[in-house]
């Protein structure tokens, strides 16, 4: 933590504990204060007592209860650094312009904690939302407006234009994020790979996807080429069920357990042994260089 912020070795005493009184006040257990410091230690080397209390009456309001209110700054102290007047309210207010209701705010900035800092909107992400064909009435919009509120013009532009080059009109590219919007948080990169096998290697049509955005969500090594895999190899044993056509989709969505109930444990025991190395054999393949990467996780995940 010194390390990390050195000025703290020379901060002025009183203050440390005047900071950490008004943290305990919210209700904050010492391990989750603990983990907070450890995490973000910059919180007490800010004013985190300018506007404190409007700033916890608004919060109150907007999470409409204590438990909810500190299980989001747990997630994200930043809620108490930044700037109450020129940043959270507006960014609230701009939500809620938008047709996002309070009660729809809360879980979205407790699963997105960074909608505050990074949100903007412009002409052109409003015409992003207009072409997604999302109503103020659907559920799927707060995710929509949300997620195109917190990116880049630039990185929904070439996501977008990414899935398009496989074969897929503008229109359908949107029609289809407007119903799965997630699909813009995944990398220009996963949906390439996963593309590139679906119409490569399993030979399916490009706009499958738009009936079936799964495809694109599913882990490529531990799901699609395994599951893959292995129904290449109940066909070549000539085994029943045979995983092929429109089972191969619903294949493709089980969870493990399911999955391996309804294609490796339904066999003999001694078939069934078999199918279950060759497929553990299968999901062990990792990419090349995978290995390698090296993941340095600093302070909180976000």
């Amino acid at each position: 933590m010194f390390l990390r912020r050195p000025s703290l070795r020379n901060a002025d005493l009183s203050q440390l504990q005047f900071k950490l009184n008004l943290l305990w006040g919210l209700g904050i257990t010492s391990n989750d204060l603990v983990k907070i410091i450890n995490c973000r230690p910059r919180l007490l080397s800010v004013r985190i007592n300018h506007f404190f209390d409007e700033r916890l009456e608004y919060f109150m309001t907007l999470f409409g209860s204590r438990e909810t209110l500190l299980k989001a700054i747990i997630r994200n102290p930043s809620l108490l650094t930044y700037d109450f007047h020129n940043r959270i309210k507006p960014v609230i207010t701009l939500y809620e312009g938008l047709g996002i209701s309070r009660e729809d705010l809360v879980p979205l900035l407790l699963s997105r904690p960074t909608m505050i800092p990074r949100t903007s909107f412009n002409d052109e992400k409003m015409e992003y939302i207009r072409k997604s064909g999302v109503s103020k009435d659907s559920n799927m919009f707060k995710h929509v407006v949300s997620i195109i509120g917190v990116s880049r013009s630039q990185t929904i532009c070439e996501k977008a234009a990414n899935i398009e080059k496989f074969g897929m009109s503008n229109e359908e590219v949107w029609h289809l994020i407007g119903r799965s919007p997630y699909l813009l948080t995944l990398s220009v990169d996963k949906v390439q790979r996963n593309m590139t096998f679906v119409v490569g290697t399993m030979k399916l049509p490009a706009n499958v996807i738009l009936e079936h955005p799964f495809l694109l969500y599913n882990n490529l090594e531990a799901v699609l080429k395994p599951r893959w895999l292995l129904a290449g190899k109940i066909e070549e044993m000539g085994l029943c069920p045979k995983i092929k056509g429109s089972l191969m989709l619903r294949a493709l969505r089980m969870a493990e357990q399911r999955f391996l109930k309804a294609f490796v444990s339904c066999h003999p025991d001694v078939v069934a042994k078999e199918l279950m190395e060759f497929y553990t054999t299968a999901k062990c393949v990792k990419r090349l260089a995978v290995s390698s990467k090296k993941a340095v996780f600093k302070g909180f995940p976000f």
